[in-house]
């Protein structure tokens, strides 16, 4: 995120000299008209000859009087308009610099030109001068809200997490319509700062104009997992799948998994079920043991020793067997209790024999009735 959207902030704010110019020193009729011209000529789009006469004209007056040497520091403001326009930033800044310098410049101009050099030395990338710069001005100054968004910006490049946060919230508080990329930064800068709740508030204020943006809604969701809030996660993810912001199978399964986080077992299961029918999610061990795990969560007996007993079948592995023949001996369905118990057994599973001789004889039992039907998909 680097600093373009300031660009017009510092291109408009860099003609100040119209209504600041004719503060003292005096400056001569010649000059003044000299100025007004050159200011129209840069309206006009005349900015590589603007540049070259406000610099020499600028030269000419170096080392005069007091009156010379306000006329200079606006001769060189003009030239860094112009450059700035030419996209010649590198050169603008050092205009800038040399104008703010010059001796007898009034305090209030001078902060004006340290703010936008600071402003341009971002558009550089040149993060610590801007950063210094910029707290200097602050020094002296309130700022404003495009003030506050850029120290945020510098103090983030800067990895200074607590200062990006601080100054984040303060644009915050005084930006009514902060852009995306604004709202990301201060995400970004909160949570670095280790400031969650600030961070997933502003992150879902930046999901009302997200409609396009599916990972700001999977960074959401998973903040609000990682603060140990899944349901406001799975809430988070709810919508965007509803909206048809998150699709695929990727989010699907994530979905289902966020439901069993939140303590949503049986919608978990519900979900992978239709899907594992649709075929939008492969058929395969691992997902139809998620699903007899999901069922069984939910306490769904019936539906969760059916998919227990299609995982033992399909992949005949001895702890599949030993955990439907354990769960059946649970909900007391001793019948197929025995007999996956027995299959455990057979596949070295040692502890099924304990659990076989735990069972009584096969003689009086009355509710060890075979699993039968389907599971749900």
């Amino acid at each position: 995120m680097r600093h373009a959207p300031y660009a017009c902030i510092l291109i408009a704010g860099a003609c100040l000299f119209a209504s600041s110019a004719w503060a003292a020193p005096t400056l001569s009729s010649g000059i003044i008209d000299d100025l007004k011209g050159l200011e129209a000529r840069l309206k006009s789009g005349e900015h590589a000859a603007v540049e070259a006469e406000a610099t020499r004209q600028a030269e000419r007056l170096a080392g005069g009087n007091a009156s010379d040497r306000w006329a200079r520091a606006l001769y060189l403001q003009l030239a860094a308009n112009a450059e700035v326009r030419r996209g010649n930033v590198q050169a603008a800044v050092a205009h800038l610099a040399t104008a703010r310098g010059i001796r007898g410049v009034e305090p209030a101009q001078a902060d004006r030109w340290l703010r936008q050099e600071a402003g341009l030395r971002a558009r550089l990338g040149e993060t610590e001068r801007a950063r210094e710069l910029l707290g200097d001005w602050f020094g002296r100054h309130d700022g404003d809200t495009e003030a506050h968004w850029l120290m945020a910006q510098l103090q983030a490049e800067s990895s200074r997490w607590e200062q990006a946060a601080d100054w984040s919230q303060r644009a915050l508080a005084g930006d009514a319509s902060p852009s995306q990329q604004r709202l990301g930064l201060a995400a970004t800068a909160l949570q670095r700062a280790g400031r969650q709740e600030a961070a997933l508030a502003v992150l879902e204020r930046q999901l009302a104009g997200a409609e396009d943006d599916p990972q700001a809604w999977r960074r959401a969701a998973g903040l609000a997992q990682r603060m140990g809030d899944p349901g406001r996660a799975v809430a988070l993810w709810e919508t965007a799948w509803r909206r048809g912001i998150l699709s695929g199978a990727d989010d699907l399964m994530q979905r289902i998994r966020l439901h069993l986080a939140a303590g949503t077992p049986a919608r978990a299961a519900e979900i992978l079920s239709r899907a594992l029918e649709e075929g939008s999610l492969d058929d395969s061990l691992e997902n139809r043991r998620l699903l007899a795990e999901a069922w069984q969560a939910a306490r769904g007996r019936d539906r969760a020793l059916i998919a227990w007993h299609k995982v033992a079948e399909r992949g005949d592995a001895a702890e599949d067997w030993l955990r439907l023949g354990q769960l059946a001996v649970e909900w007391d369905r001793l019948e197929l209790a025995r007999e996956a118990l027995q299959r455990a057994r057979q596949g070295g599973a040692t502890e099924a024999s304990d659990w076989l001789a735990s069972l009584p004889e096969n003689e009086g039992e009355t509710s060890g009735n075979q699993v039968s039907g389907e599971a749900d998909s």
